[in-house]
């Protein structure tokens, strides 16, 4: 490790600044010698005096340079330093020559001239009053940059957040993050409730501070979200805040077992008149909502049941006979359980078709397709990701979009993370029949964005299986459509001969029935390995990633080959087997740049994925000669592509996607990508890869459970291998306890007319 120094010295020249996060290469003048430095120095100036805390390293291109860690900044004390200032182009209309006759008028007095007597600055040959005026207000706002700036440094919040923050606040900076720092939570995105906290206890905000609580209760409410519930019952919200919030009064309740508190309950009421939390009570337990939640599951049953009651049917249709007719024209026999999907779309508003792997759902939506093309009938195909709409158009030739290309995705070009969608009640999707796939993956604010583009007469077509993981974001929606009984619904059961000859689909049902499966069989697909200890599963990982599976079948340890692990800690979780896998197939190589963020090691060549929407987010396919050929915008979760180059000088990482869009990531965006080589089995909804690897082995009751290993096996097309315990894979089929998520789709459903 580099030894720290710690120097002073004048700014030279900015090199390179960018203005979003506030990585700057820039050169100092110390001791008679011009050098380099990078890092977070948002909005440093040429001309300005600096004391830098850094270490020295060896850029392989741009040679010997300091690194730095934190910089302290102060205003040029010389007549050189002032013109060098004023000449950087900080304000804009000083050039060289204007900088150099206002220092040579005013000498050391320039800048506190400039600040508090700026229509002085007339008396320079050049300079109107209202050029003056204007640049004394130019050099104020700089001042109050710095100011804040070193302000927030005092709060350890970093140069990327301290321009966001001061962006959003201006020179109300210092007071906002003094007297309501809990604001940062919702003005700025990537501050959490624990970052705003930790600020408030320094700035000495108490404990008991209704804005502290009502900050606390809305993130406990957010937390909840972002683990998949629209709601939380009030009693687990009471004993989660009192934990958060009251940490010194949580053990005398514990004993008591009874969760209230007036500051808490407070809090609510406050936050109810806000219009930010509903309060509603389901079989006699009051449930905490975000409002936005709970309105979102409303509106959801309010138009689906207008959908399904108030399609009128086409009588003139002779269903049977175009049934039979579509079995002649695309050479196939349906069973009586897909006929009846196909008569139900033509029959119903709303239809949900559900079943598992093997059991026709492709066939059925092509059925489907051909009726409603001799109908003349304008069809919509959708489905939440970006791989199963590309899996969606190769199994119908038709084309499908991703829910938010569809819905005409409106990328904000701000801090915030707002959705806002083109497609409307006021400007609706122009189709008669709408039909989305993979709705297992479909959270509740998506489906709302959707029901909100679809008008009464038309018709929906929802396809999933509903044994499957539900969706990363909150709600239920599937599960809760079908078990509120109010939309029609087909389910597909039986399995087709040619999928009957795949272990793999015969295992998931056997799993998904609670039966052990069936391994190792000849000319099988499914093999289980045994391996006793968390080492050996992960040492046999490797050795099947690396080797034996691209000898067995020539198949791509990149590409064709996935690693679903149930968990993210451990010897055999996520996080270990991506180093691990890192360092056997992308070791270090000096010719191949590597960056380290937050622990993990990005190097060229490496897989990763992107873990959050990011609808901002620019794109750009090449052509041949390496000009872009189309453009646009969005990333989005569970991307996955490969890392082509890593530039450090200009902080950018370089990623191309399976669709081979590329994208260009601010080293200060990394916290979106995770290395790929293996990942979650929540990750992998919505994707197939031809390998699938799930290392079974030891965990949580609750991350090892039947649910989760049905749903990593039907990722796989052509193999999948387990690796580990007999004794976990066994209990995994055994445990069919699903985490409990608190979702009231399905009561909405219900109680409507």
């Amino acid at each position: 490790m580099s030894e720290q120094i710690v120097l002073e010295a004048t700014v030279e020249d900015i090199i390179f600044q960018n203005q979003e996060n506030g990585y700057t290469v820039c050169t100092i003048e110390y001791e008679g010698e011009e050098i380099s430095c990078v890092g977070e120095m948002a909005g440093i100036l040429a001309g300005e005096e600096v004391k830098i805390v850094g270490s020295w390293s060896n850029h392989p291109i741009y040679g010997k340079q300091i690194k730095v860690d934190l910089i302290e900044r102060s205003m040029p004390k010389t007549v050189q330093g002032m013109e060098k200032y004023l000449a950087s182009g900080v304000i804009k209309g000083i050039g060289a020559k204007i900088a150099k006759k206002i220092v040579k008028h005013f000498g050391l007095d320039t800048f506190r001239i400039i600040e508090e007597e700026p229509l002085v600055l007339a008396q320079i040959n050049g300079i109107s009053e209202k050029k003056a005026a204007e640049i004394g207000e130019v050099f104020h706002a700089q001042y109050e940059l710095r100011k804040a700036m070193l302000f927030l440094q005092e709060y350890n919040i970093t140069a990327t957040f301290a321009v966001k923050i001061y962006k959003q606040y201006k020179d109300q900076t210092m007071e906002v993050v003094k007297n309501t720092p809990y604001r940062l939570v919702d003005d700025i995105l990537g501050i959490g409730f624990k970052k705003a906290d930790e600020i408030a206890h320094q700035v000495g905000i108490a404990n008991d501070d209704p804005h502290r609580i009502k900050s606390g209760v809305l993130y406990i409410l957010s937390s909840f979200a972002n683990n998949g519930h629209t709601y939380v019952p009030r009693a687990t919200l009471m004993e989660d805040a009192i934990k958060l919030l009251l940490s010194e009064e949580y053990n005398a309740y514990l004993v008591t077992g009874k969760f209230e508190h007036p500051l808490i309950e407070n809090a609510l009421i406050e936050l109810t008149f806000a219009k930010q939390v509903i309060i509603k009570t389901y079989n006699e337990v009051p449930c905490v909502f975000l409002s936005y939640l709970y309105y979102s599951e409303q509106a959801v049953a309010r138009k689906l049941i207008d959908l399904a009651s108030l399609y009128q049917k086409d009588t003139h249709l002779d269903v049977e006979k175009e049934l039979v007719q579509t079995e002649k024209d695309l050479g196939i026999e349906l069973v009586e359980e897909q006929k009846e999907a196909v008569r139900s779309v033509l029959s119903y508003g709303v239809t949900v078709v559900t079943g598992g792997p093997g059991t026709g759902k492709t066939t059925t939506i092509n059925a489907i397709l051909h009726m409603l093309e001799k109908a003349s009938e304008d069809v919509l195909l959708a489905a939440p990701t970006g791989r199963a709409a590309k899996r969606m158009s190769e199994a119908t030739g038709m084309e499908a979009q991703t829910i938010h290309r569809l819905l005409e995705i409106n990328y904000m070009r701000d801090d915030s993370a707002k959705q806002m969608f083109n497609k409307n009640e006021d400007n609706p999707l122009e189709a008669d029949v709408i039909i989305v796939d993979e709705m297992s993956m479909v959270d509740i604010t998506l489906m709302n964005a959707l029901m909100k583009a679809v008008v009464e007469g038309q018709r929906l077509i929802l396809i999933g299986d509903a044994d499957q993981l539900p969706s990363v974001g909150a709600g239920n929606v599937l599960k809760d459509i079908i078990k509120s009984g109010r939309i029609h619904t087909v389910r597909l059961v039986q399995i087709f001969r040619q999928a009957s000859k795949s272990a793999i689909v015969m295992n998931a049902h056997r799993i998904n029935k609670g039966e052990y499966p069936v391994c190792n069989e000849k000319g099988s697909d499914f093999f289980f390995m045994k391996r006793g200890v968390q080492d050996e599963v992960k040492s046999t990982i490797i050795e099947l990633i690396k080797t034996r599976l691209p000898k067995y079948q020539g198949f791509d340890s990149l590409k064709d080959i996935q690693i679903l692990a149930p968990m993210r800690k451990g010897v055999v979780g996520v996080n270990e087997l991506n180093k691990a896998i890192q360092n056997a197939i992308n070791p270090f190589h000096e010719l191949k740049d590597e960056k380290e963020y937050r622990g993990v090691v990005f190097r060229e060549g490496d897989k990763v994925m992107q873990i959050k929407n990011n609808y901002n987010t620019p794109w750009k396919i090449l052509g041949k000669t390496g000009m872009p050929i189309e453009e646009g915008t969005g990333v989005f979760n569970g991307d996955c592509g490969i890392i082509t180059s890593i530039k450090e000088e200009i902080e950018v990482l370089v990623v191309t996607f399976d669709d081979q869009k590329v994208v260009e990531y601010e080293f200060s965006q990394l916290d979106e990508l995770e290395l790929a080589y293996a990942v979650t089995i929540h990750k992998s909804q919505g994707s197939e890869y031809p390998v699938v690897i799930i290392p079974v082995h030891s965990g949580p009751p609750m991350l090892l459970n039947r649910n989760l290993l049905y749903t990593a096996v039907t990722r796989a097309k052509k193999l999948v291998v387990t690796v580990g315990l007999e004794t976990t894979l066994q209990k995994m089929v055994d445990n069919n306890k699903e985490i409990e998520r608190y979702s009231s789709l399905a009561l909405h459903l219900a109680q409507m007319l």
